[in-house]
């Protein structure tokens, strides 16, 4: 929990500091419109002074009626503060989109560089969670916290120095008063912290358990628990309503709170101002007449030096949100296989080459010497002392039970997982110095239930390469023979499918991967499981496809099906993470 809070603490600072930077025109605009508004009590001041000692005055021609100038004045101030407030809010809000703009693209780098194995440790509705609800929350962080904290310092200081050279004991009553707004806030604000962070944990696990409801609505609906399942999310949904009107109690308690100090403030300068001002009953005298105006403007100026600090209140749950964001945020960073978080001098540097090391003309050449990996130690090594070599442009088929390492070796060839002893090379190259983007871009995979977007079929196979020309993905159609079924679909390319590929068989679906893999046209295919739960005569069909896609590159194939096993190529046997069998040449290879 300490070191949560350092985090926390740290995390608040760095993003105060280049938040500050960014609102740094906002914050002049707010002290340039509190000095306005000085100037505008004054002006009221002395209007409703010169006002009351004429109607009240016994010789009404010593005191003059107050000039239409003044009223100009302030007229002309009320213009100019409100285009100030304006201006301040639109940098504000500039401040917030942009600082929110970066955070979301900094966390969802952290997501892409992880990959999958985030997932591990955080589910899919908590990552959506964070990267929509959490920084779009901040919006408040940087919008209106970051300013109203600095400005809560400026402007009130600046009320306080002017109404010190007028009233000195209205300037040391505002001291006193003002001195207790941070009090109360500290005090409030730890309730506030922890009842964000609770109804952020009550919003992510809402989000988690819809999500999985809505991905596995079949299964609820054929096995009759959709009433259930509709109760505890009824439940969850009301956990997550109680825990949000727990966040407003505590802030109207911090509202209220700031308010008595207004209120004791006002009272306290009008009875000490009040001795001076009235002498002979109800009459206002000569004395009390030069002595109302700066009376009045202190007591005008009373608003106006809690002002910025009622919008520092109201910003403060804006700072208790940040810090559950701030968590959130955390739990993205790198970690060990323990699942501590890793600090910036234990991550290995990645050192980036030129691209042209990644590629070589012939084709790509992988090899794995020495590799140990485990994903717990204490469930042993996934990998152990695994090295072979696959030549470019040749195919190797790994055989072995479940749990035997195949989906390993081709996960840490995608770049999830690094090693923990021994290296991998693509054409001599180490694979950690290898740039995440050329990486991408030499590598095509396959897995047993592809990826599919809600939107048309032209749509989800032009994902490989959006710019491809008609000519392309005609030619890709034609090589994962997904013409054949592409004409009997309603719109043909242009048939819209669902989230999933709701709408296709998993055959056709696998069929749009394989396209993709054509589109893409990279030097280096990674096939995991490309046939499971398809029936013999699909899979046949595949691996057909398969074979021609794997012409001219090299293709690593980890599959229980023995007709896979037949595929061109070596094959190397795996059982618990170790290699039992040496690379040797499959029967239709040797033939």
């Amino acid at each position: 929990m300490t070191a949560n809070r350092t985090l926390i603490r740290a995390w608040s600072r760095t993003q105060s500091r280049i938040g500050r930077r960014q609102a740094m025109p906002a914050i002049l605009f707010g002290l340039a419109s509190t000095a306005l508004a000085i100037g505008q009590a004054w002006c009221i001041a002395v209007i409703l002074a010169h006002a009351l000692a004429w109607a009240f005055a016994g010789n009404k021609h010593v005191v003059p009626p107050p000039g239409w100038e003044l009223v100009v004045l302030f007229g002309l101030l009320a213009l100019m503060r409100a285009g100030l407030q304006i201006q301040q809010e639109t940098r504000a809000a500039a401040t917030a989109s942009a600082s929110r703009r970066r955070l979301r693209g900094e966390a969802l780098a952290a997501v892409l560089a992880e990959g999958p194995s985030l997932l591990r440790r955080q589910h899919s509705g908590a990552l959506t969670a964070l990267l929509v609800d959490r920084i779009e929350a901040l919006d408040g962080f940087f919008g209106r916290w970051i300013p109203a904290a600095t400005l809560a310092m400026l402007s009130p200081g600046l009320v306080l120095l002017v109404v010190l050279v007028v009233q000195p004991r209205a300037a040391l009553v505002l001291l006193l008063c003002g001195l207790a707004v941070p009090v109360s806030q500290a005090v409030f604000g730890i309730g506030a912290a922890v009842a964000s962070r609770r109804q952020f944990m009550a919003m992510s696990r809402l989000q988690a358990r819809f999500l999985d409801r809505i991905r596995g609505i079949a299964t609820i609906v054929l096995a009759g628990r959709a009433d259930d399942e509709a109760d505890r999310l009824g439940i969850a949904a009301d956990e997550l309503r109680q825990r949000t009107m727990r966040v407003l109690r505590v802030a109207f308690l911090s509202s209220a709170a700031l308010d008595c100090a207004l209120a004791v403030a006002l009272v306290v300068i009008a009875l000490l101002d009040g001795r001076a001002l009235l002498a002979g009953g109800s009459t206002v005298s000569w004395v009390g007449a030069l002595l109302l105006p700066r009376s009045l403007f202190a007591l005008l100026l009373v608003p106006e030096f809690f002002a910025p600090l009622r919008s520092f209140a109201l910003a403060y749950q804006d700072r208790m949100q940040a810090a559950g964001a701030a968590e959130a945020l955390d739990d993205l960073a790198p970690r060990d296989r323990a699942g501590q978080r890793l600090d910036a001098a234990q991550i290995p540097p990645q050192v980036s080459p030129p691209p042209v090391r990644t590629v070589a003309a012939n084709g790509v050449s992988v090899a794995f010497e020495g590799v140990s990996f485990a994903w717990d130690a204490a469930r042993g090594l996934a990998l152990d002392d695994v090295s072979f070599r696959i030549p470019a442009q040749e195919t190797m088929v790994l055989a072995g039970p479940s749990g035997s390492g195949k989906s390993t070796i081709i996960e840490m060839l995608l770049g999830f997982v690094s090693p923990d002893e021994g290296r991998i090379t693509l054409n001599g190259a180490d694979l950690a110095s290898i740039v995440p983007e050329a990486l991408s871009r030499m590598t095509s995979w396959i897995g047993q239930r592809p990826l599919l977007f809600a939107g048309s079929v032209r749509d989800n196979v032009l994902f490989a390469r959006p710019d491809a020309s008609d000519a392309d993905l005609a030619a890709a159609l034609r090589a994962a023979a997904m013409d054949e079924f592409v004409a009997q679909l309603p719109a043909g390319l242009d048939t819209v499918i669902g989230e999933g590929g709701y709408g296709l068989s998993g055959g056709q679906a696998q069929r749009v991967a394989i396209a993709r893999a054509f589109l893409r046209n990279a030097p280096l295919l990674l096939l995991d499981e490309p046939t499971a739960h398809l029936d013999p005569v699909t899979e046949k069909e595949i691996l057909d496809s398969l074979r021609r896609l794997a012409v001219g590159r090299t293709v690593l194939l980890a599959s229980h099906s023995s007709a896979a096993h037949a595929f061109l190529g070596r094959r190397l046997d795996l059982a618990q993470g170790r290699i039992v069998r040496p690379p040797a040449y499959t029967q239709e290879a040797s033939v």
